[in-house]
């Protein structure tokens, strides 16, 4: 597992071994996992972001539009 981005609102762990993403909603108290063809598309919609454009605000942007409906509550036992 690594923390490949981290903002005040999302946290991004990849994990390389399985293919995979897990988006981390700090704010929203939920979290994604994408793996596979989603992983991919999720990877290649971060990238199409222009590198002048590639702000803290766009990638959240990014990330909220996978969560927002997808993503489950985050429970603590």
């Amino acid at each position: 597992m690594n923390v490949v981005y981290n903002s005040e609102h999302y946290s991004v762990l990849a994990y390389p071994a399985q293919q995979s993403f897990e988006l981390v909603d700090k704010s929203g108290h939920r979290m994604l996992f994408l793996r596979g063809a989603h992983a991919q598309r999720f990877s290649a919609d971060i990238e199409r972001i222009p590198d002048e454009e590639r702000t803290e605000e766009a990638i959240d942007a990014v990330i909220d539009e996978y969560c927002l409906g997808s993503a489950a509550p985050i429970v603590f036992h």
